[in-house]
């Protein structure tokens, strides 16, 4: 009796609890994740789903009470009130725009402590327990105090060395990840081919190929294999599309392009790195032939999610859904603007304005249907599931204190940045520099100056922790060695230069080190658009900050701003040997180095450890062997100087050649190329050379492959690289370097639209650079 009486009572209880199973079905982590999606998108009202696309600024959601504590701000509060969000961009943000200092913002453990404030709050207070994303900006490190600031994008594109950039976006993905967010913004995949543009820091050059295989890498890193690992954040491609090539290099500007051009060169790294698994992507503000980006199906739809299959979901850049009505003028109102985003296929709202405050209504009048609604919320709660959000929303704070900002980190920065720095000229071997050498002056205004080397999209820094050129050198010498310092000029302004203190130091002095070039160092003077862009300072003010690039600051020139070409003209004429070192965001004129100085460098935007970086490459400890990502042009006027555009004839004031070619990079030591093979097969090309060591000194080679098509339906360039090597070589070591071709590697678009391989010949060209074709050959690609 006992017996049955108990089966009775259990059953009973299955069918009370069977409904509470199935509400709960959302929060089973054994369940499969599309069920728990469809099981929590049911119980959604229309608004917590238009709250899932809003992605809201965060810097003002909490609030620092002293060095230890840290809470949900009111205005956090108020939010969940009214509108729960999906996420937050930019919550751990410091600089000048948000107002966040060093006194003001958050180390890494109390920055996780923040993050796990809100993300709990969210989880007890929200009725549907969903947590948050918390998006961050991390192209060349996670945006936030205390991280470690890595080479920007350029300095990463010259190391040509993908399994590099892979370990350093693993450093700034566990960086990220260890303060509670789950989304990295990066890499930057745009193709710079404008150099006025105030953006062209953050990529990886000009070419197609290299950016493709340095951003699949840099995903790779940033995502690993288990999103829910704990280690690594979603990585967003920036920025979809044709962002680089702007009108009149104003940021933003529209991009005059076809298609052909489109799809063949600019699309060609998003859609490789989509392949490769990146889960969320940005729109990019610029319009294409008349179509704004942030409104494009045929790229958004069409192309990114039926042709490449990608299933992970969009952002707006910040303000871009507005722009459709402000900017592009292809929508009557913000509400209109934001119906075309979403049906465009853009699923979140960075910003959270348009969405949050249009979508709502817009569904109401039958301007968009829930359906298109529900897809767009589906892809993000789906990555929440995915992550193991819900079963782990927070983080360990002593955890972050032990890894963000590592020592490990740190070495790995100065690596990047000592494979990122480019040696242009080495008249007469006056480099290495001898560690003895009885005195160097060092001067210019980026020899001392910790944020001139940093880049755009950084946080505060202790002083501690940034390594200058000047310090760098400080730390290489005997201890015999006297240094002096003299700054010269500022970048830009010209109302306190002192170029007679700076000779007076150089003529004291055996060797010159002059440290010139640009900055995207923001100050608390600079003001700012509301997408967060710098807006030109004023050249009436008392004076001028050294900013003259980063996001906002386009160029109609490329020359030295300021007294630097006079300082420059003025250390030259001393005789004393010239050593002339660019840290800069674009290719500067470099005209007057390349003449005047007797070696050249550019270390672009070297990071944290970029003074330990230029002195390991000044003094020998390292054998440079970076490579252009960029042609260097002579002048703007020349502009545009992408390699692929061939020889084009000269102009009637002088040659239209770069004044560096793409792929261009000198070493301490020298190689020799032979024994080329070329053999085709049935699935595509098999190409080897031999590489060899003749110099007295280990070094590394960028081996380049370039192909040209002799004959096709369409234009194609002249010259294309195809593949890459970077090799390490002993002295008198040599190596044979392989590369395969496949037949996609040599398709384009036909007349028809159709993408194939043509049959017919194709030129091979192995060399040092793109102007420096060591091996040729060529090879036939039959009828199929």
């Amino acid at each position: 009796m006992k017996s049955v009486l108990f089966v009775l009572i259990i059953g009973c209880l299955c069918i009370i609890l069977r409904p509470v199973a199935a509400q709960q079905l959302y929060k089973d982590p054994s369940a499969p994740v599309d069920d728990r999606v469809r099981d929590l998108l049911n119980r959604m009202t229309p608004e917590e789903k238009i709250g899932q696309l809003c992605f809201p600024m965060g810097w003002e959601m909490y609030v620092k009470t002293d060095e230890r504590v840290v809470e949900p701000s009111a205005l956090f509060r108020e939010r969940m009130l009214t509108a729960p969000p999906g996420g937050f961009w930019a919550t751990l943000r410091a600089d000048p725009w948000t107002e966040k200092t060093l006194k003001t913002g958050l180390n890494p453990a109390l920055a996780a402590r923040a993050l796990n404030g809100l993300q709990k709050y969210a989880v007890e207070n929200s009725r549907l327990d969903i947590p948050f994303f918390f998006a961050e900006e991390t192209m060349h490190g996670h945006m936030a105090i205390g991280t470690t600031v890595f080479p920007t994008g350029l300095g990463q594109g010259s190391t040509w060395n993908p399994a590099l950039i892979r370990r350093a976006a693993e450093a700034i993905a566990l960086e990220t990840r260890l303060q509670g967010a789950h989304i990295g913004y990066g890499p930057v995949l745009d193709l710079a081919r404008e150099l006025r543009w105030s953006r062209v820091e953050e990529t990886f050059g000009e070419d197609p190929v290299l950016t493709a295989r340095l951003g699949v890498s840099f995903v790779q890193g940033m995502q690993g294999e288990d999103a829910g690992s704990g280690r690594h954040v979603y990585s967003t491609l920036k920025h979809f599309a044709a962002y680089g090539i702007p009108s009149g290099g104003h940021n933003g500007g529209a991009a005059s392009i076809g298609l052909r051009e489109l799809f063949s060169d600019h699309l060609m790294p998003f859609g490789k790195a989509v392949a490769a698994g990146a889960k969320t992507l940005m729109t990019s503000y610029n319009s294409i032939d008349g179509i704004p980006a942030t409104a494009h199906r045929l790229l958004l739809r069409d192309t990114l999610r039926d042709g490449w299959g990608f299933d992970g979901f969009v952002f707006s850049d910040l303000g871009s859904i507005e722009g459709l009505a402000s900017v592009h003028r292809t929508a009557p109102d913000v509400k209109h603007a934001a119906v075309m985003a979403l049906q465009a296929g853009v699923d979140a709202d960075l910003g959270g304005r348009a969405y949050g405050g249009n979508l709502k209504q817009a569904l109401e009048e039958g301007l968009v249907s829930m359906e298109e609604i529900d897809r767009a919320v589906a892809a993000i709660l789906r990555m929440k599931f995915e992550m193991g959000l819900f079963e782990n929303p927070l983080v360990d704070p002593v955890e972050a204190s032990r890894h963000v900002g590592s020592e490990a980190h740190g070495m790995l920065a100065r690596e990047v940045a000592r494979q990122g720095t480019v040696l242009l000229k080495n008249d007469g071997g006056v480099l290495p520099l001898s560690k003895e050498t009885g005195s160097i002056a060092v001067i210019g205004p980026n020899a001392d100056n910790i944020y001139n080397q940093l880049g755009d999209y950084t946080a505060p820094q202790e002083r501690s922790r940034v390594v200058t050129v000047l310090d760098g050198i400080r730390k290489a010498v005997s201890p015999r060695t006297v240094v002096r310092y003299a700054r010269g000029c500022a970048v830009r302004d010209t109302t306190r230069s002192d170029l007679e203190e700076a000779v007076r130091v150089a003529r004291l002095s055996d060797v010159v080190v002059l440290v010139v070039g640009g900055s995207s160092a923001r100050d608390f003077r600079t003001e700012y658009l509301g997408t967060g862009a710098a807006t030109v300072a004023s050249s009436g003010e008392v004076m001028l900050p050294d900013m003259e690039s980063g996001e906002g600051y386009d160029r109609y020139s490329l020359d030295l701003t300021g007294d630097q070409e006079r300082l420059l003209d003025a250390l030259a004429a001393t005789g004393k040997p010239l050593i002339a070192v660019y840290i800069q965001g674009r290719p500067l004129d470099m005209q007057a180095a390349s003449e005047r100085a007797d070696a050249l460098l550019t270390a672009w935007y070297p990071g944290q450890e970029g003074g330990h970086a230029v002195a390991d490459i000044l003094f020998g400890d390292y054998n440079p062997a970076g490579r252009l990502p960029v042609s260097v042009p002579r002048s703007a006027g020349r502009l545009p100087a992408y390699y692929s555009l061939g020889r084009p004839a000269d102009y009637v004031e002088g040659s239209s050649l770069p004044l560096y070619a793409f792929g261009y990079g000198l070493s301490y030591t020298r190689f020799a190329y032979d024994d080329l093979s070329v053999e085709t097969g049935a699935d595509g090309v098999r190409i080897s050379c031999t590489v060899a060591n003749r110099g007295d000194r280990d070094g590394d080679e960028v081996v380049q492959l370039y192909v040209r098509d002799r004959v096709s339906s369409v234009v194609t360039p002249p010259i294309q690289l195809k593949d890459f090597r970077r090799i390490t070589l002993r002295k008198g070591e040599a190596e044979c370097v392989e590369f395969v071709l496949t037949l996609d590697d040599l398709a384009l678009f036909d007349r028809e639209w159709r993408r194939v391989t043509e049959p017919g010949e194709f030129s091979v060209m192995i060399g040092a650079s793109s102007d420096d074709i060591r091996l040729k050959g060529v090879f036939r690609i039959d009828e199929r």
